[in-house]
């Protein structure tokens, strides 16, 4: 993964979202910011292949005005995570509120 790879995705998400690249500025900052979101970008060569599966499943099953999301669950944890495309996001959300 090349320096450029990531900076190339967080630049397309902030796009994609209607935002803004932080970049790095030696502090703890956000990836992309907008007026509504604070965005961590985080880009690897590979997703876990059940992490596609699930999320697949759920968009093949979601009908019309449904969003197909995964909620990953920790044993242990009280809350979870909700994963989703950027593209069903944009679609549902929009780039601002």
């Amino acid at each position: 993964m090349t320096d450029a790879t990531w900076k190339s995705v967080e630049r397309r998400v902030a796009r994609t979202l209607g935002g803004q690249r932080v970049g790095c500025t030696g502090k703890d900052t956000p990836d992309v910011v907008t007026n509504w979101l604070v965005v961590e970008v985080k880009h690897r060569r590979r997703l876990p292949q059940w992490l596609k599966d699930a999320l697949a499943q759920a968009r093949k099953h979601a009908g019309d005005g449904q969003l197909g999301i995964a909620v990953l669950h920790e044993q242990g944890r009280h809350d979870s995570l909700v994963v989703l495309s950027l593209d069903d996001f944009k679609e549902w959300f929009g780039d601002g509120h």
